[in-house]
């Protein structure tokens, strides 16, 4: 059979998995968004205040949760050089961490994009809270399918391009979603090479954490990410391992998960157990089977810098 995604992005790009996982986006879309649409009060049982779903950066060995994931928020508008006011497109969302932080602590004017509405009705019911309604704004939908203009002046991808199967396309839609000398960050958790994604990519684990899980998610190799970034017309600039820091990030989500078993089945019965074996596995693949980078990379033939 040829899917939608083979016919795009080559079958070589699901060679782990002799083309299983190749699934048509709105296919992909609507089997994530049942992991993500579990009421927030579960992601609250177990992640920061924030309800940040992604790695932190823990700047400090006695850093908490909250601060370390504070710090990562910074350390991404370090990477993309915002000096405050810019327009920002987060891609995938989520529970809208980054967008209302960015628009908080650095008076962007952010679009959002989501495909869970009751991610996005949370969202803007806590840029009401937070005071910066007026410049957050929701859109709910797969972001290949939404129309997005190319005013913006950064864009981020945190752990959303894994439930996308489309990765050039979407890069590419990214890149004509920015100005000139627009930047990107992405990062992503990864297979660490080609070869352990085809070995590793079918086993129960994987599935469990990627079929189970998330409904969806295709954990290739960064190099593939590193390809499809090239082939959208960016320029890389930053790369950063992350890897230790979402070991941590994870230990610490065990803890609180583990701690909150009966909040959890209060709200969703039988997603406690899932969620803590989830987390295990994740975590024991760091830096054997696994990776945590980011890049970050510009719109710019040159690239980000100038000689001279």
């Amino acid at each position: 059979m040829t899917t939608h995604a083979q016919a795009d992005t080559g079958p070589e790009l699901h060679a782990g998995r002799d083309g299983d996982l190749a699934l048509p986006p709105e296919e992909a879309r609507r089997a994530t968004n049942e992991h993500y649409e579990l009421p927030p009060e579960v992601f609250r049982a177990f992640l920061d205040e924030r309800v940040k779903y992604s790695s932190a950066l823990y700047r400090t060995p006695d850093a908490t949760l909250e601060e370390a994931q504070t710090a990562k928020l910074h350390f991404v508008a370090e990477r993309l050089a915002l000096r405050g006011g810019e327009c920002l497109l987060d891609i995938g969302c989520g529970w809208g961490s980054l967008t209302l932080f960015m628009a908080q602590e650095y008076g962007c004017e952010v679009t959002g994009v989501t495909p869970s509405a009751p991610q996005a009705e949370y969202i803007r019911e806590q840029a009401l809270r937070l005071k910066v309604a007026d410049r957050v704004d929701i859109r709910v939908g797969s972001y290949s399918d939404l129309e997005i203009d190319g005013r913006y002046d950064a864009a981020t991808m945190l752990g959303s391009v894994i439930h996308m199967p489309d990765r050039v396309a979407v890069l590419r839609k990214v890149y004509a979603s920015l100005r000139r000398q627009g930047r990107l960050y992405l990062s992503e958790s990864c297979f660490r090479s080609v070869e352990v994604y085809r070995e590793f990519a079918a086993r129960p684990g994987t599935r469990h954490v990627t079929e189970t899980i998330f409904g969806f998610a295709d954990m290739v190799p960064f190099s593939h990410l590193v390809e499809a970034t090239e082939s959208a017309g960016f320029s890389l600039d930053r790369l950063d391992d992350l890897t230790a820091h979402y070991h941590r990030t994870i230990e610490e989500w065990e803890r609180r998960a583990e701690a909150n078993r009966d909040r959890i089945e209060s709200v969703a019965p039988g997603m406690a157990e899932p969620l803590v074996r989830y987390l295990r596995t994740a975590n024991a693949g760091w830096g054997y089977t696994s990776k945590h980078y980011a890049l970050t990379a510009a719109k710019s033939r040159l690239g980000p810098k100038t000689v001279g």
